[in-house]
């Protein structure tokens, strides 16, 4: 039954086998900075796009949805580049991520950032987007429509050579908008002018989208849109509902929040112990077997039960709220700002990750000042977190088209 869930669910510690790029070519025909390289990993075509969407996404997420019928074929590029650590004094690194490129004449196009979900495997991240269902919607429905897609792999995932950065919020910001400033220099180098650009996230990826549009809005970088869907944006408000109010649906996986986030910020703040202190001494090792993407690990062993994972203190909210973890997951709320950009919020009633008050936190939080720029939708009543997610893709695209055509008028 377990392994049932966990495939169900997408947390494939042990699915694929990675296979190592033969070379990373450096774009011999442009002027590039610094390390900067790229890879044509494949094409997808008219038939695989359209596939993907009427065949395997309603396969993984249950959801059978009307979607866009590709128009294009789509050239899939993943790029690595130089970045650094924030919560490191700028420490440098290399990330890796995704530039989809429509294969069509027309070279003035529209831009989407998307940046993706929790990813338990490695390499089920963009830059791999035959192991990222949820990539492969987003390149089917927007690349497939002549949208260039842009989509980076946190640090830690994908050909990242550090540790996993689960919600560490500084650097997921800088993972996204490195890769973004990358991706200005080479469009155009290849003929591509871009004209406006959107932000869309899942689940930790709207989190993420949320982190990085208030990026984006500090340095004064103009944002068309925003679609994400199933973002819980208060990581305190979240991870309390778990501990002392927890619901009937609540997935047995919400353990892996509390598993990523936990290792994540003793890695990136450089806590030593943060994890031994927070989990029972016998979950301790098997919750790091789960950090550290064991893929010998068992279905089996995969922790479910917050009792037997988490030290009985922290189901104290005094406590909780006082605690060197509880600090730093009350500091990730990417919401509390003057939003300039308009934000369309998606999410499902029966969301086993999170509840609907926390789907509408961030607009009611800007509603509360007279702003109304952020907007929340539900996507039905019988929508959990992937059917969310699979009828929210779609609401995007019409809403990013429309906002295009008013511009030509």
């Amino acid at each position: 039954m377990k392994k049932i869930l966990l495939n169900a669910l997408g947390f494939l510690l042990f699915c694929i086998p990675f296979q190592p790029l033969k070379a990373q070519n450096k774009m011999e025909s442009l002027s590039l900075p610094n390390m900067v390289y790229y890879e044509l990993i494949g094409t997808y075509d008219v038939a695989r796009l359209n596939n993907i969407m009427t065949n395997e996404i309603p396969m993984l997420t249950g959801a059978k949805v009307n979607y866009a019928p590709a128009k294009n074929a789509v050239k899939l590029y993943r790029i690595t580049y130089n970045s650094v650590i924030p919560e490191q004094d700028n420490r440098p690194t290399v990330a890796s991520g995704l530039i989809a490129i429509p294969d069509i004449p027309q070279k003035s196009l529209p831009v989407v950032s998307y940046q993706h979900g929790t990813a338990m495997g490695k390499f089920e991240v963009p830059s791999f987007p035959d192991q990222s269902f949820e990539t492969r919607l987003v390149l089917a429905q927007f690349a497939g429509q002549g949208y260039v897609v842009i989509a980076a792999d946190y640090f830690g995932m994908g050909l990242s050579k550090e540790k996993d950065s689960y919600m560490v919020i500084g650097s997921q910001q800088q993972a996204c908008y490195d890769l973004y400033e990358v991706a200005k220099i080479i469009l155009p180098k290849i003929g591509i002018t871009p004209t406006n650009f959107f932000l869309t996230g899942w689940s930790q990826g709207g989190v993420v989208t949320m982190s990085f549009l208030e990026r984006l809005e500090r340095s004064n970088t103009p944002v068309t849109a925003v679609g994400t869907v199933a973002a819980q944006c208060d990581g305190y408000i979240m991870t309390n509902g778990f501990l002392n109010f927890p619901r009937k649906i609540d997935a047995q996986w919400v353990t892996a929040m509390f598993i990523l986030t936990v290792f994540s910020y003793e890695e990136y703040y450089r806590i030593p112990g943060l994890a031994q202190g927070f989990f029972n001494e016998d979950m301790y090792a098997i919750a790091k077997r789960v950090y550290e993407k064991d893929t010998t690990l068992r279905p089996e062993e995969f922790p479910t039960n917050l009792k037997k994972l988490i030290r009985k203190e922290y189901f104290d909210p005094v406590y909780y709220r006082n605690s060197a973890y509880g600090k730093l997951v009350s500091e990730l709320h990417p919401y509390r700002w003057v939003i300039r950009t308009p934000v369309h919020m998606h999410y499902g009633e029966i969301d086993e990750s999170f509840t609907a008050g926390l789907a509408r936190l961030p607009m009611e939080y800007q509603t509360a000042m007279g702003n109304d720029k952020v907007k929340a939708f539900s996507m039905g009543s019988d929508a959990n977190h992937r059917i969310a997610f699979a009828r929210s893709v779609p609401e995007w695209k019409k809403w990013f088209d429309s906002i295009i055509v008013s511009q030509k008028k």
